[in-house]
């Protein structure tokens, strides 16, 4: 399938089959053809056009090629959406951008208050619409390539704290079934979200009480072992196809309603992930464990786990 998307004096084709299917429709544009659609985008300020061409560049050069996960896609969308609203106002140009109107950009998100993380993503796809741009010939220019972020003085562990045993009972108790199985697939089974809606029953063995997670993060495929909390919860669910379904949106809305049902503090999908290897930390002593089970690809990820599951410090501290 294909839309039309229209820009005054614009035409262009936005392909939405599959991750190739902007690659393509750029990549049989001749040079000069390509050139013009490029420009015409940015100086329109045309969002559908120039995101068409940022994914086509990020799947055929960036590191994750074809594999582009629908999370990055999405912040990369949104990021390239904030800049042409600030481009909308500021008279920040695509095609001819002043010298210093890069790092302009990014102190001025800096200053509305964003997180440094949030300030991260957005100058990723920044980067990320001027790589295609240049691909495209539309500008030779790269206002972002010497910008640098604030740096974050927070450490890891001091953020996004996991939620606790008893938060997550108090959870569970209020939440449908189907949101109970969500719910255990990220904290039992330390599942991203995107990766626990997308779980189809073909990668469910609860017999010998393993799941595939075959599109984690990078593409990569791992096994997770099942609780039986976990398989009591996912037996029942309908079949076939998706386990869960959905999307994260609604996924989000439904875990606010059920944390403001049982006066319990909202922390998000991801704190259940945090919940699991803080768990295991604290459990088995071992980062080994924890990295297997969460599929983190170096120990220095799974640090940050230790961290929120050593008591020796306050313990020590409460017999003073």
């Amino acid at each position: 399938m294909k839309i039309e998307e229209q820009a005054p004096g614009l035409a262009i084709e936005l392909f939405q089959d599959d991750p190739l299917s902007s690659a393509r429709g750029w990549t049989t544009l001749n040079p000069e053809e390509r050139r013009r659609r490029a420009m015409l985008a940015a100086q329109h300020l045309d969002r559908a056009a120039l995101w068409s061409l940022t994914e086509a560049h990020t799947v055929l050069y960036g590191a994750a090629g074809a594999g582009l996960s629908p999370r990055t896609a999405r912040a990369y969308r949104e990021g390239l959406g904030k800049l042409v609203e600030h481009a909308g106002r500021s008279g920040f140009s695509f095609i001819r951008p002043e010298r210093d109107s890069g790092a302009l950009y990014i102190r001025s998100l800096e200053t509305a208050g964003l997180s440094p993380a949030s300030v991260r993503v957005h100058l990723a796809a920044a980067r990320a619409v001027f790589r295609a741009l240049r691909w495209a010939g539309a500008t030779a220019l790269d206002p972002f390539a010497d910008t640098r972020p604030r740096r974050d003085t927070t450490a890891a562990w001091e953020k996004r704290h996991p939620y606790t045993d008893q938060e997550v009972q108090t959870l569970l108790k209020f939440a449908s079934p189907r949101d109970q199985a969500l719910i255990l697939l990220c904290a039992h089974g330390g599942l991203r979200i995107q990766e626990a809606l997308t779980l189809t029953w073909a990668d469910v063995d609860l017999a010998a009480g393993v799941l595939t997670v075959r599109q984690g993060k990078g593409g990569k495929t791992r096994r997770v072992h099942l609780t039986r909390p976990l398989v009591r919860a996912l037996a029942p669910l309908p079949r076939p196809g998706p386990v869960i379904g959905g999307t994260q949106t609604a996924a989000r809305q439904r875990l606010k309603l059920i944390a403001q049902k049982c006066d319990t503090t909202y922390r998000g999908w991801h704190a259940f992930r945090h919940y699991a290897g803080t768990r295991l930390v604290r459990q088995t002593g071992s980062l080994e464990h924890a990295a297997r089970h969460l599929g983190h690809a170096t120990l220095e990820t799974t640090r940050v786990y230790a961290k929120w599951s050593d008591q020796a410090l306050p313990t020590a501290l409460a017999g003073w």
